[in-house]
């Protein structure tokens, strides 16, 4: 279950020079106004990697400023949208050029898999970039049909400057779901990154000048929630809010947005996803899909699935099976080729997935496996399982983000479909059958985002994901994020010798 840790080893250990440390603002790097550095940390030891600007209320303030000066008078809401695209290709081009040192700094600053990385996630973002710039020319309004002698169209406009708040769980990914589409409409915008993963998204910044995308049109302020975010979300100039977060934080940022210019928000909140395995699936294919849902990534992923219920019928051979596949996930260091699972991403996680993991003993599951910290140098933990859990234990309720799974057994469909929905949240789920009826009647009762049917993190560029309840709303991916940064205007005339002349 666990490779051998050392936080010196020659082996795997990258120490890459950090070549932005600044705050990105009109086109340049700066310091911060206060000229306070906070330290980002290496999750495999501790360590400090880099002192990074700590931006604040002054750096936001000259942020939008520039975000607000690019969209009202600058080039790029008024390119055509081929001319936007081709500094999008350009900018993804230069993102394939450079992918194993951003892959590099993801690992280094989140715990991320570096042979992941390389493969999935930095390749990922130059898609992204690829998929919105080929849509930038084909943004249109609709000729309308009116019931009265009037003639209308309408129009679809960029909203204007957005805030994007990124999460520290897919710094790459996150980044350029919002900030591509964004783009792609011509939208300016201030990206505030997560304190804990500042370095990759100082580093697009760098690329996105280097491809032509103008001054003031991507600014980066790194810094903290509270002071950076806060001032973001609550700022009378920007005119959209994406966040992707907590919900405790979307609700902060929702109140902001309100009590400031009642400016647009999209949320994309925590989740307590359930797996629901029937009798008929594969065993083996279904142990599979739950430690895949879990652990991919360390169980730090909005829609992982946290709560599987397996059906009586296979209920012990399951969990016989999940025990002995959990072995093959390796934790180790995740520049090691053959780790599956790296580090959490900080001390605070770290000690906050324990600290679950201590309540769901006391509340009397039992622990089939892991449960304990690996090491004593940096943020491992083991893949962890927990059986006999209820509903209303913490370990059912609560979004532990980290590699704990709450394993349940059902009887039932009906009862599947109830206790699947008896959360919180409402971001996925997935359904392990092979009868094409269940497969339907539960996506359509499950109430939430995204339903993966014999699969999980069957994720698209061209396939949205959002939530319900309190997993926010708005979507990301697909022509429903385009559409998010879009207003929609009509445009009425009477049409001649009408009664309205």
């Amino acid at each position: 279950m666990a490779a051998p840790m050392n936080g010196n080893s020659d082996s795997f250990v990258k120490k890459p020079s950090i070549r932005f440390t600044k705050l990105f603002i009109n086109g340049q790097f700066v310091d911060s106004v206060s000229g306070k550095v906070f330290e980002t940390i290496d999750p495999r030891s501790g360590d400090v990697i880099a002192k990074i600007a700590e931006g604040s209320k002054e750096d936001i303030d000259a942020a939008v400023a520039a975000a607000r000066n690019a969209f009202d008078n600058g080039p790029w809401p008024r390119m055509s949208g081929y001319a936007r695209a081709r500094i999008m290709m350009k900018f993804a081009d230069l993102i394939e050029e450079h992918i194993e040192e951003l892959a590099v700094l993801d690992t280094i600053d989140a715990g991320k898999l570096f042979s992941w990385g390389k493969a999935v996630d930095i390749p990922h973002t130059a898609m992204l970039l690829r998929y919105y710039a080929g849509a930038a020319d084909k943004i249109h309004g609709e000729v309308l049909k009116m019931s009265r002698e009037l003639q209308g169209y309408t129009l679809r406009e960029p909203v204007g400057v957005v805030g994007h708040i990124i999460p520290w769980n897919f710094p790459s990914s996150m980044f350029f779901m919002k900030v591509s589409p964004a783009l792609a409409v011509g939208c300016t915008m201030v990206v505030k990154p997560a304190e804990q993963t500042p370095l990759s998204a100082l580093y697009y910044a760098h690329l996105a000048k280097q491809a032509g995308v103008p001054d003031g049109v991507l600014n980066v302020v790194t810094g903290y929630g509270p002071t950076a975010g806060a001032a973001l979300a609550s700022h009378m100039d920007v005119d959209k809010i994406s966040f992707t977060g907590s919900t405790e934080v979307g609700r902060k940022v929702m109140e902001a947005a309100a009590a400031s210019n009642l400016k647009q928000v999209s949320l994309e909140l925590g989740g307590k996803s359930p797996l629901l395995i029937f009798d008929d699936a594969d065993v083996n294919t279904a142990a599979d899909l739950a430690l895949l849902g879990i652990l991919h990534n360390k169980g730090e992923i909005c829609v992982a699935s946290s709560r599987v219920y397996v059906q009586e019928g296979i209920y012990d051979e399951f969990v016989t099976k999940l025990k002995e596949k959990a072995k093959e996930w390796v934790v180790g260091d995740p520049f090691d080729p053959t780790s599956r699972v790296g580090p959490q991403v900080d001390k605070n996680q770290f000690d906050k997935i324990l600290s679950y993991v201590e309540h769901g003993k006391r509340e009397g599951a039992t622990l089939l496996t892991g449960g304990k910290p690996i090491g004593e140098i940096g943020y491992y933990i083991q893949p962890t399982v927990f059986t006999d859990v209820k509903e209303d234990m913490l370990i059912a309720k609560d979004e532990i983000f980290g590699p704990v799974m709450s394993l349940m057994k059902f009887k039932t469909v009906d009862e599947a479909i109830k206790r699947a929905n008896d959360t919180r949240y409402g971001l996925a789920a997935g359904i392990v059958t092979k009868n094409l009826d269940v497969a339907n009647t539960v996506s359509r009762s499950i109430r939430a985002g995204i339903i993966w049917i014999n699969c999980y993190f069957g994720f698209d560029n061209d396939c949205p994901y959002g939530g319900y309840k309190m997993s926010g709303f708005g979507r990301e991916l697909g022509m429903d994020a385009l559409h998010k940064y879009l207003h929609v205007k009509s445009v009425v005339t009477p049409i001649y010798n009408s009664p309205w002349l």
